[in-house]
């Protein structure tokens, strides 16, 4: 992207601008390359004109979250890749359409954080989210969740911002929510409103803490990784546990360069400092085919790979 491109793309609106940002650092890996521009907008107006001029120019978009999902190939990406993370991005309004029950969560809101303040608000119907990794809109695009439920169960709608800039709104009767998957299209998630229920702030700080213990025991969440690698996969109408598969395998604690398979729990790849993303790829590969091998099921990726062919969100 030269000078004049940039210029005409984001130099008179109100964003940060880092050129050659090293977006891989931004992920939960913690590895891979770097983007052409990454684009901070400080507010929607700035967002929606930056989408209008990427999408006359056919210049790249991609929408960066948390990074929790995300590996980043190692020779980065081209175009512009955005991050919701000005404070107009990642605010929690509460008393939506003068419900108390009803919150609307923008999408660059930080799962994390979203979690414990509406534990505290005394608002339940999120505790679900407890230990994922992620922002409101990454989860509501791929309708995070575990054992204990997902995001699509407390979605009451969803504005999102299309390639050219509208935006649109889609209520819950549009809504369908699957495992790890919508039907939402491929647009920029500005915005959900959260179906809630009045609940005890103590009880529910219970709660959260029990799924919190439960999580942190069975998932290496001290180390560098970026959760569940594969999808857990649809077998005579049941869903098999992907990491359960891997470690019938054998695959545990294998290792290609700086790219583990997590000893505590198979689904996961952890990185050492000397990791790149390629050793993940590879890595993930490799499982892939023991698995087919071994087991006969062929894996689906849950975590998104973007590289200068490919796109995706996280």
């Amino acid at each position: 992207m030269n000078s004049t491109a940039r210029s005409g793309l984001f130099g008179d609106l109100d964003v940060d601008v880092e050129l050659d940002a090293p977006i891989g650092a931004h992920t939960w890996f913690g590895i891979g390359g770097r983007a052409d521009a990454l684009i901070r907008p400080h507010n929607e107006a700035a967002l929606v004109t930056l989408i209008e001029r990427c999408n006359a120019t056919q210049t790249p978009v991609r929408i960066l979250g948390k990074g929790a999902n995300l590996l980043v190939a190692d020779d980065g990406v081209d175009g512009v890749v955005i991050r919701l993370d000005h404070e107009d991005f990642t605010r929690l309004r509460f008393n939506t359409d003068g419900e108390v029950n009803r919150v609307l969560a923008m999408g660059g809101a930080d799962l994390f954080k979203s979690v414990q303040e509406l534990q505290r608000q005394g608002l339940a119907g999120f505790a679900q989210m407890t230990g994922i990794p992620g922002s409101i809109g990454g989860a509501v695009r791929m309708n995070a969740g575990g054992s204990h439920g997902s995001i699509g169960d407390c979605i009451q709608s969803v504005t999102c911002l299309d390639h050219t800039g509208q935006r649109l709104v889609y209520d819950r009767h549009q809504l369908e929510f699957d495992y790890r998957s919508s039907n939402l299209p491929d647009h920029l998630i500005l915005s959900a409103v959260l179906e809630l229920e009045p609940e005890d702030p103590v009880r529910l700080r219970t709660q959260v803490l029990e799924i919190f213990a439960a999580k942190k025991a069975s998932q290496p969440m001290a180390d560098q990784s970026a959760g569940c690698v594969f999808r857990n996969p649809r077998i005579d109408d049941e869903r098999i546990s992907a990491g359960k598969l891997i470690d019938e395998a054998g695959c545990k604690g294998e290792r290609i360069g700086g790219a583990q398979v997590s000893m505590s729990h198979a689904n996961f790849i952890t990185t050492a400092p000397e990791a790149t993303a390629s050793h993940v790829q590879a890595l993930m590969q490799h499982v892939r085919d023991r698995v087919e091998q071994e087991k006969g099921v062929i894996l689906e990726p849950e975590v998104v790979i973007w590289s200068r062919t490919e796109q995706g969100a996280s």
